[in-house]
């Protein structure tokens, strides 16, 4: 089974555009008289920094990617391997501009990761991949927190999720995905009379949709090993239909990738622990 996902070259991996290098080289994380930008609310900004983290600057990774084509046999369940090929590659590209930018601004990890798809009226058949969160550092400075390739990790985690994380003795590696664009057979005009006024399981239909949600979870679950962790949290799977028609479909799987860190990166017992305040006012 072709797990599709692979990292860019290294050229297109780093580039940044010129207009990117002044906005952030007037940020917290490359100068100390810079301002830190963050899409952090302001419940989330304090808790991090409980933490023990700063943000350092709001980053952002963007890829605008023609869709190829590819046709599928009506009659067959059977996955879209180059639209799949397609989604993999402009989402990893936005993705490692992201990191790249937080790498750049000596970040040990990136909070918030929000990943989103968008048309332009002057763009047809083509998508905006765009990857946005905002980079953080330790206080502590040891560097504990970075993924095991020494890079910034990646976390869709919000911030009260990750004081938990920490809380609790590990740490975020990576946001992992994993997807599919699948075609779901047509029903034969026969079958379809054969059920009309019946209750009755469509076992072609059922089949597909679980090799696709299947092939995304495992592609996520690869992607978690490859990065050296040693869990996933906040796994979600996603139905999203885009510009291939009704029975083409994308199944796309996310999550945090984390791993454990040693006793001595563990929140202190004194940290102030979230609550969860109910008013009575009416």
């Amino acid at each position: 089974m072709p797990l599709f996902s692979n990292q860019p070259s290294s050229n297109a991996a780093i580039w940044e555009p010129q207009a990117a290098d002044s906005r952030l080289a007037s940020t917290a994380g490359a100068a100390d008289a810079g301002v830190f930008t963050s899409d952090l609310s302001v419940s989330e900004y304090v808790l991090l920094g409980e933490a023990g983290f700063e943000p350092l600057g709001f980053v952002i990774g963007s890829s605008i990617y023609h869709i190829g084509l590819q046709v599928g046999r009506w009659s067959q369940n059977q996955e879209l391997q180059v639209l799949t090929q397609a989604m993999y590659n402009a989402r990893e590209l936005a993705m490692a501009r992201m990191q790249a930018e937080a790498d750049h601004l000596g970040a040990d990890g990136i909070v918030g990761v929000n990943l989103r798809m968008q048309l332009y009226a002057w763009g047809q058949g083509a998508l905006e991949f765009v990857a946005t969160g905002t980079a953080v550092r330790a206080l502590a400075g040891t560097g504990a927190h970075k993924a095991p390739n020494g890079r910034a990790f990646t976390s869709d985690l919000s911030a009260q999720d990750f004081f938990r994380l920490l809380a609790a003795g590990a740490v975020p590696v990576a946001f992992v995905l994993g997807t599919c664009v699948y075609h779901i057979a047509h029903q034969g005009v026969m079958q379809s009379l054969r059920q009309a006024g019946q209750n009755q399981e469509m076992p072609q239909f059922t089949q597909g949709v679980y090799e696709a949600r299947e092939l995304a979870l495992s592609r996520m679950q690869a992607e978690a090993t490859q990065a050296g962790a040693s869990g996933i949290v906040g796994v979600t799977v996603e139905v999203k239909n885009h510009v291939w028609g009704e029975h083409a479909t994308e199944f796309l799987a996310t999550g945090t990738a984390i791993r454990r860190l040693a006793d001595s990166h563990r929140l202190p017992d004194t940290t102030p622990k979230p609550t969860f305040t109910l008013g009575l006012d009416n």
